[in-house]
């Protein structure tokens, strides 16, 4: 950690969360001289926790790029226990839903109408995992000052002084001033951050999405739904494809859904994200105005839905509740003279689908090359010009996905066709990436009939889903399968998997002329060794 910092840096990156770390040290690694601002202290408490595949290959892939080893433990849950056990993390094995009504236990459907199921690995082994976000930012921030980066911490900014080569920091620590200047300033420091507000950068809604608010909050003493009756899998005489807590747990309703994420210490991370409809009936808005007002609520919410009140009816929170009268959020601009934002600066929508690693992983893979092509030269507006437009539409079409599961969540089969979309595009981008690693979009949303169909379905459940007839449904589910197909290389949209989906190898194989091979060729791929290491089918 730096004392004082000096006179000028090449980059200033503000926001020492594992993105902003991140971007110091691929910054580092390309030769530049960074500081990274923090204006809090680690360990502390953020959310955004859960990984997908896609997350761990984007970190595997920036750590041998810029020659980060000590990062690639953290890319599945077997290596990172043997490696950090100390630093918390949850198993991830898949993405567990499950549909509740007001009022009523939930009870499994014969025909599991009522849950989806889609495993991302098939052994702990190569899991993803769930994020305790203290102790995972805490590491990166660790191990940006172990490679040369300097750090500030609880740092009390100023006004940026904008000059033609540059912007002068100033600030105070300690009650102690200070003054730096940097070539350029990555904002790190989230939605709404730092300069969204010192540069009064308008907020850009997106058009189609619902304004949602959010309650959230650590607990111990969560009970995990196969020891609860409501759950069990008895009636079907079936066992799923993966313990369904060990997973991205939703608990999906009318109005919303909500997230259980489980770590290895006992703490699990809860919350609900509701329309503006269900968040007045749960009393919600009034969270603002305290604690006491926030409790009201999380009882309401938990009152509404039996099964989930059981769940945690011995569940403690272990830190305040937290709340958000508006999730979502988008900067109008996202970059300019010497400066950029992060995704996770410039856009925020929705942990559904735990969307928001890949996309900021993806924008500091973009940067990281453009810092390393074009910096200094007269080739850096117009990259940043395109690192900002490439990645505005991929935050759209995830919106636009997300607006129509909220809507799909009041008539959960055409939530369970739409979800198609996110899981097909999931895997076969994991699977594009492995066997031609070659920069391609979020959700494949600029596939020339997989983006088109994805958004056209989207905007046909969120304007219709809650008056669809079982033929509606029927038709609808028929046409994603359809309109998926060309990237489905997971065996998904299977009717005969009745909603419950494992990953398995013969899949891909069978699908292997969709990347580009035969079936043998393919074979020997993913039987080689160092695709061994971490696919998501072979693992």
């Amino acid at each position: 950690m730096a004392d004082t910092l000096k006179p000028s840096y090449d980059m200033a990156v503000i926001g020492s969360g594992f993105g902003g770390s991140l971007m110091a040290m691929v910054a580092k690694r390309i030769g530049l001289d960074v500081v990274l601002i923090e204006r809090g202290r680690h360990p502390r408490f953020a959310i955004g926790e859960s990984t997908s595949p896609l997350t761990n290959l984007l970190i595997e892939d920036l750590a041998r790029r810029y020659d980060l080893p000590r990062l690639l433990p953290l890319t599945s849950y077997g290596p990172w226990q043997r490696t950090y056990p100390e630093i918390t993390c949850g198993l991830k094995r898949g993405f567990t839903y499950y549909k509740h009504e007001k009022g009523q236990r939930y009870a499994v459907d014969v025909d599991r109408s009522n849950q989806l199921l889609v495993a991302a690995s098939p052994n702990d082994e190569v899991a993803d995992t769930h994020w305790l976000r203290a102790d995972v930012d805490k590491f990166f921030m660790e191990e940006a000052v172990s490679i040369g980066v300097d750090y500030i911490d609880e740092a009390e900014l100023g006004l940026p002084e904008w000059t033609t080569d540059g912007v002068v920091l100033t600030g105070r620590r300690h009650g102690q001033p200070f003054r730096s200047k940097a070539s350029f300033i990555v904002d790190a420091t989230g939605p709404r951050g730092l300069l969204s507000k010192v540069l009064d950068i308008p907020e850009d809604p997106f058009p189609n999405y619902p304004k949602t608010q959010t309650l959230f909050s650590h607990f111990t003493g969560v009970r995990r739904c196969e020891t609860m009756a409501d759950f069990a899998y008895a009636a079907i005489d079936s066992v799923p494809p993966y313990p369904v807590d060990d997973a991205a747990l939703h608990h999906v309703f009318d109005g919303g859904w909500m997230w259980v994420l489980r770590f290895g210490n006992g703490v699990t991370s809860a919350g609900f994200a509701v329309d503006e409809d269900l968040a007045v009936e749960l009393e919600l808005p009034a969270a603002i105005e305290g604690m006491a007002q926030k409790e009201r609520a999380w009882h309401n919410f938990l009152h509404r839905f039996p099964s989930i009140g059981e769940q945690f009816a011995d569940a403690k929170p272990i830190v305040p509740f937290a709340f958000s009268s508006r999730l979502s959020y988008r900067a109008k601009q996202m970059t300019g003279d010497h400066w950029a934002m992060l995704p996770s600066a410039a856009a925020f929508i929705d942990p559904l689908f735990s969307t928001g690693f890949p996309l900021t992983l993806l924008g500091i893979e973009r940067l990281g090359r453009i810092f390393e092509e074009a910096w200094g030269t007269g080739g850096m507006p117009g990259r940043l010009a395109d690192y900002a437009r490439r990645c505005r539409a991929e935050a759209e079409a995830t919106s636009e996905l997300i607006a129509g599961s909220y809507r799909g969540f009041a008539n959960f089969p055409t939530f369970t066709a739409l979800s198609m979309f996110y899981f097909t595009a999931a895997s076969f981008s994991e699977m594009q990436r492995r066997v031609a690693p070659t920069p391609v979009a979020y959700l494949q949303s600029n596939h020339p009939t997989f983006g088109p169909a994805m958004a056209k379905y989207a905007a046909l459940v969120r304007k219709g889903a809650a008056s669809m007839s079982s033929a509606d449904i029927d038709k609808l589910t028929a046409e994603i399968t359809t309109a998926t197909d060309v990237i489905n290389v997971a065996g998904l949209c299977d009717p005969a998997k009745c909603n419950w989906y494992d990953a398995d190898l013969e899949d891909v194989v069978k699908s292997a002329s969709k990347l580009g091979f035969t079936p043998d060729e393919m074979r020997a791929i993913i039987q080689s060794a160092d695709w061994a290491q971490g696919c998501l089918i072979s693992r």
